[in-house]
């Protein structure tokens, strides 16, 4: 049985599923790589549910010697003894080899790359993934960043089984948050990440009792997305309003940083008041200082005052620290 649902411009197709008493018998691969992805493991694991393996991100060089260091997923799956892969190609015949040997009926994908079909249609019970908004709206790579650069007051996360068009499968559970106005990417990140864990447990769960329904997604003219952010979105237009400028801002701290250029050198801007809505003379894009203990930007409706700043190769620092060891 269906039934169509509208919510503003976008509507859900209810497909009501029999509920079963029968217990299913998990054995899962969970698939992540950064730190987001852990509360999700680490609650299944908790729950005493069968992790057969986990599927993470090649090692990558990092700090200042380069030394290959494992994905945050990896060294925790490895804390706790669950086998490890690391495919550089997710359609190599031997891959999908290894994978199968498993005998998984279930997978579980929270904050990793893109999935063949030979491999999400491959577990009995579906391949689920963990997105970090209310689907369908900010489909893609960024959502967090998107609902705090678009001012958004609410957002949230969503389960839902995977296909082939990234983020459009049916939905599972969505669990509504609230934006705090102080939120920046990496508070919200940081809320999300530990509500994210309860709502993989809950579709688990809802998947091992087989008593659940889902929500067909359909588009919407006006729905909003999430495309992946390069450095070159991330400069400042002061040609916009203030409140756009402080979400702007919000939405790129502390990963990857809102910048501009002042006297030559690139700084990011990590937080910013607004000082007045009122227009006033200056140029757009000027800034006016006492290089003590302000930096005020004038934009398209009023001034912004620059909080926390990062020259280029330096670390961030409020604006009168700053001031102490620099002058403009």
């Amino acid at each position: 049985m269906t039934t169509k649902h509208c919510a503003g411009n976008t509507y859900f197709i209810l497909i009501r599923i029999k509920t079963s008493t029968m217990q299913k018998d998990l054995r899962i691969i969970f698939m992540g790589t950064p730190e987001f992805a852990i509360p999700s493991l680490k609650i299944l694991l908790e729950h005493n549910y069968q992790v057969v393996a986990v599927i993470t991100a090649l090692d990558k060089p990092r700090g200042r010697g380069r030394v290959l260091t494992p994905s945050p997923v990896k060294a925790f799956a490895m804390e706790k003894d669950i086998p490890v892969l690391q495919p550089p190609n997710l359609k190599d015949p031997g891959f999908i080899k290894e994978l199968a040997a498993y005998n998984a009926n279930l997978q579980v994908v929270v904050a990793f790359r893109m999935l063949p079909e030979v491999v999400w249609a491959m577990p009995e019970y579906g391949t689920i993934n963990l997105h970090a908004s209310l689907l369908p709206a900010y489909r893609g790579a960024a959502p967090i960043n998107w609902v705090l650069i678009n001012g958004e007051k609410t957002t949230g996360l969503t389960t839902f089984f995977i296909r082939q068009e990234i983020d459009t499968g049916n939905i599972l559970f969505r669990e509504k948050l609230e934006i705090d106005p102080e939120d920046n990417a990496g508070t919200l990140h940081d809320k999300m990440m530990e509500l994210g864990g309860d709502l993989v447990l809950r579709t688990v769960r809802a998947i091992e009792s087989g008593n659940y329904q889902t929500i067909q997604q359909t588009d919407a003219p006006d729905l909003k997305k999430a495309p992946k952010i390069f450095r070159e979105d991330c400069e400042i237009d002061w040609n916009t309003s203030c409140q756009a400028i402080r979400n702007f801002i919000r939405g790129l701290t502390p990963f990857p940083g809102a910048r501009t250029v002042i006297n030559g050198k690139i700084y990011k801007i990590s937080k910013v008041e607004i000082v007045s809505n009122k227009n006033v003379t200056d140029t757009i894009g000027e800034y006016t200082t006492d290089s003590r203990s302000y930096l005020h930007f004038r934009c398209s409706d009023g001034i912004v005052s620059i909080v926390e700043l990062q020259p280029e190769g330096k670390r961030k620092m409020h604006v009168e620290d700053f001031f102490r060891g620099n002058k403009l």
